[in-house]
């Protein structure tokens, strides 16, 4: 990650305590803020489903997720993220999309 932090030096226990708190319900607010942005990318998996149906495409599209893992590769390099593992949470998204797009296909027919 970019943001780089110094380590921590406490002066007592409470203070320690307090910084876990403060991270641990960061933490939980991201959680959130993630979950939430996975459903509204999820959500537009009709509108895909819909426009490939009718274009005549297939869900899996090789090129286009090529193009995203390209992407992926130079954010993780720039943020100095793990590659691998940002690749298999991308992949796991890219399943939970196209898992809603043969559903969304399978009720439109």
């Amino acid at each position: 990650m970019k943001d780089s932090y110094e380590i921590k030096t406490f002066k007592n226990k409470q203070e320690a305590e307090d910084l876990l708190k403060k991270s641990r319900n960061r933490i939980d607010e991201i959680d959130n803020e993630l979950f939430d942005l996975i459903s509204q990318r999820t959500s537009l998996a009709k509108d895909i489903a819909l426009s490939k149906d009718y274009l005549g495409m297939p869900i899996y599209d090789e090129s286009r997720e090529e193009v995203i893992h390209e992407k992926i590769d130079g954010i993780c390099e720039e943020l100095g993220l793990d590659v691998d593992i940002i690749d298999q949470i991308v992949d796991m998204l890219t399943i939970l999309n196209k898992n809603e797009q043969k559903k969304i296909l399978k009720e439109e027919c």
